[in-house]
């Protein structure tokens, strides 16, 4: 269906309304005519109007016919009342052959309107001629009158015809102007609801985006507030603000204090140079709660090229950025006591040796070793030793400065970097030392866990980057070995790291690999001492290992034996002594001299979980019977895991091995542990013989051991008899057992028997 901008339905709207109109005004006036007209006679006018309405009213009722036929069919019976009425009334009637060219202009257009022009000019001239009275009247020739009146007609009739029909083209093209825009109307209405769908799409989806999405209004400056405008529902969730509490407020008031100044700033310096930014912050809750987010900023321009938004999505990464603390903690702090591990200290510590190195001044390593820290752990159990290890740590953090780092590296070793300590050795030395001193004095505090009282002391090592292009490596040992030395000078200490003792760790290190190979190339040996009884007798003979290079130089045992306890080769060692006593054993058996002997076995080497099960193989494999030996251990033995340690002595003596203490009275200090142990004899330490009998507090200790054991039912063997009082000492006071050089000096297995067979002289 056409529209009302449509020229052709204009037309086709005026016609059907003149049909109506018509064929009413022609009906009104058709009646009244009638009467009259067929008063006078004239009953072909009467017919011609009935024939006009009947013709009329069908134009009117045939709506479906086309257009066109419709207007010609109603121009024809214009003409046709025209011509009629010219006929019988005469030439007044000529007004009606103006109306088809006008109505054609109406209702056709320009070249319809012009051709019923000339038709209505040609019938106005035919017409005339029948009325040549009228015109001889007027004194003119009758051709000429009316070819002059046709003219006028003809222009007058032109005049209105393309008057109406410039007027139609004008109101069409008006018309068809309006139609494009009412098209572009329509094509922008079209596009103005795309645009307004896209905008309420983008809204939603704004709206109930995960990401946290804030629009704020750009302003003049970025250092000043950038009211917000627009907050979707995820940034709301979140943060608690609502559209009326957030919005026309600036980002601002989502800071707090553990945000990081440094960032806001170099978010505001990206938008005052109007660049995009993305950064990791703390913002904070309506209700003050802090919480992590990762954000981009990011400008939008208008029309003109100026920033007139700046768009901020949002992502909340509380739980990422807790994980990666949990990470970073688990990476570079100790689990138990919160303190910087080992990774974390190394770190700080490179950058204390680099500083150094630059001669921006000096810093120190304190290394700090629990003293006898294993026997509360191993009496208390790991709760409690957990527990001193808590409180060590809180201690060294109360003691040392803000900026000094404390960390744990293990077990109960600590070490704390002092930092800023001067350029001058001496005194960066001096302020190491009084800080060490009060974490030494700190330490030794009584600590009450559980309600029991708990006392534990350290073992400190100093170490200060003073030597070029030390490293972190190199200053670290120091420090451990400078601790080493704490301990050995007697626990609860201090030691500064000096270059001897680095040599002395060096030979040691040599010492440890040149034992380990001459085990291996045959460089040891084993010699034996006889032990006498108080009239000389051969009773018994200690194997004591020996050690001479293959260049002929001899290591003396107190050397290469603290050596090979610390580097653990003491033992393979031991096992390799146990099997040369077996065989020791039946070489002396089989010159007929089958001598008790005593073996030295080390702590260490008694603690392997195999050892029992060592001893007994060695035992089945030679045919040896173990009755023929006595296992020398030290008290310190005793120390730790006393109950496990009696209960291996027990399996052992079981398969008839006996035990002696060696060294007795140096070490351990309860003697509780005499009537609970497999024992078989005590030896007396070389010491407590040195300067008996001449020395009182020598003898009286002497004296005491000898009672003591014989109470107890022990053998006892003195060691270090060098002199004949030393001897006579002991014959008059208990009798003991003897072994020194005064009655033989350690010998190899062949140059014991052929003394042996010699009679012993």
């Amino acid at each position: 269906m056409l529209g009302f901008d449509d020229i052709a339905q204009w037309r086709a709207r005026i016609f059907s309304r003149l049909l109506s109109i018509v064929l009413v005004l022609g009906t009104i006036a058709a009646i009244p005519s009638a009467f009259v007209v067929l008063r006078q006679g004239v009953w072909t006018v009467a017919a011609m109007d009935g024939a006009a309405l009947g013709w009329l009213f069908v134009l009117w009722r045939l709506k479906r016919l086309p257009y066109t036929f419709r207007v010609l069919n109603f121009l024809a019976i214009i003409y046709m009342v025209a011509i009629c009425l010219m006929l019988k009334v005469g030439p007044v009637s000529q007004n009606y052959l103006m109306a088809p060219p006008v109505m054609a202009a109406i209702l056709l257009g320009t070249a319809p309107a012009l051709a019923a022009l000339a038709a209505s000019a040609a019938i106005l001239v035919i017409g005339i001629g029948h009325f040549q009275a009228s015109v001889v009247d007027m004194g003119h020739d009758p051709l000429v009158v009316s070819l002059l009146v046709a003219l006028n007609f003809t222009c007058v009739g032109a005049l209105l015809t393309l008057t109406c029909s410039t007027l139609l083209k004008g109101l069409s093209r008006s018309l068809d102007e309006v139609r494009g825009f009412a098209k572009s109307l329509e094509s922008g209405k079209d596009a103005l609801q795309a645009v307004n769908a896209e905008l309420r799409l983008t809204s939603a989806a704004l709206a109930r985006l995960n990401d946290m999405v804030l629009i704020a209004r750009a302003v003049d400056t970025p250092d000043r507030d950038q009211p917000i405008i627009f907050s979707n529902e995820a940034f709301q969730r979140r943060t608690g603000y609502s559209d009326a509490d957030i919005v026309g407020r600036s980002m601002r008031v989502l800071h707090g204090p553990g945000t990081d100044p440094a960032v806001v700033e170099r978010i505001v310096e990206s938008m005052r140079t109007g660049q995009p930014a993305t950064a990791e912050l703390v913002n904070y809750t309506k209700s003050g709660d802090p919480y992590w987010v990762e954000m981009e900023l990011m400008p939008f321009t208008d029309d003109a090229g100026r920033i007139s938004h700046w768009v901020v999505v949002g992502r909340d990464i509380t739980e990422r950025r807790h994980s990666a603390d949990a990470i970073h903690r688990l990476a570079y702090y100790d689990v138990l006591t919160g303190l910087p591990n080992r990774r974390l200290m190394t770190e700080r510590l490179d950058a204390m040796v680099a500083s150094a190195n630059a001669g921006r001044g000096l810093g120190a390593v304190l290394y700090i070793d629990l003293d006898n820290f294993k026997h509360v752990n191993d009496a208390r159990g790991h709760a409690t030793g957990d527990a001193l290890l808590k409180h060590t740590a809180k201690s060294l953090g109360q003691v040392v400065r803000k900026g000094d780092t404390v960390a744990r590296l293990g077990g109960d070793e600590f070490v704390v970097l002092l930092d800023g300590l001067g350029t001058d050795p001496a005194a960066a030395t001096a302020a190491a030392l009084s800080v060490s001193d009060k974490i030494r004095v700190a330490l030794a505090d009584d600590v009450v866990i559980d309600d029991q009282n708990y006392h534990s002391t350290a073992s400190i090592g100093v170490a200060l980057p003073t030597r070029p292009g030390q490293s972190v490596a190199d200053l670290l040992r120091d420090a451990d070995l400078a601790m080493y030395h704490a301990k050995a000078a007697g626990r609860n200490g201090v030691a500064v790291f000096e270059t001897p003792m680095l040599a002395a760790a060096e030979r040691q290190l040599t010492l440890g690999r040149d034992l380990s190979a001459a085990l291996d190339n045959g460089e040891l040996s084993m010699h034996l001492q006889l032990q006498v009884d108080h009239a000389g007798q051969p009773v018994g003979a200690e194997m004591l290992m020996r050690w001479r290079r293959a260049d002929g130089k001899f290591v003396p045992p107190d050397v290469f034996i603290p050596v090979a306890e610390t580097t653990g080769m003491i033992v393979p060692l031991g096992l390799w002594v146990l099997r040369q006593a077996c065989e020791a054993r039946l070489a002396l058996e089989a010159a007929g001299h089958p001598l008790q002997l005593s073996i030295n076995v080390s702590p260490r080497q008694f603690r392997q979980p195999e050892f029992v099960a060592q001893v007994r193989a060695a035992f089945e494999d030679s045919g040896v019977t173990p009755h023929a030996f006595v296992f020398e251990v030290t008290e310190g033995l005793l120390v730790e895991d006393f109950d496990v340690i009696t209960a291996k002595m027990r399996e052992l003596a079981a398969l008839g091995i006996r035990f002696s203490i060696d060294d007795f009275g140096t070490g351990y200090s309860s003697l509780g542990y005499l009537k609970k142990m497999p024992l078989y004899e005590l030896k007396i330490d070389k010491s407590f013989m040195r300067d008996t009998p001449h020395d009182a507090n020598g003898t009286a200790i002497v004296q005491t051991i000898l009672a003591m054991a014989d109470h107890l039912g022990l053998r006892v063997v003195a060691e270090g008899i060098e002199t004949e009082a030393q001897a006579r000492f002991l014959g008059e006071n208990g009798r003991p057992c003897m072994q020194g050089y005064l009655y033989c000096r350690p010998l190899p297995l062949p140059d014991l028997v052929a003394r042996l067979e010699c009679g012993f002289a």
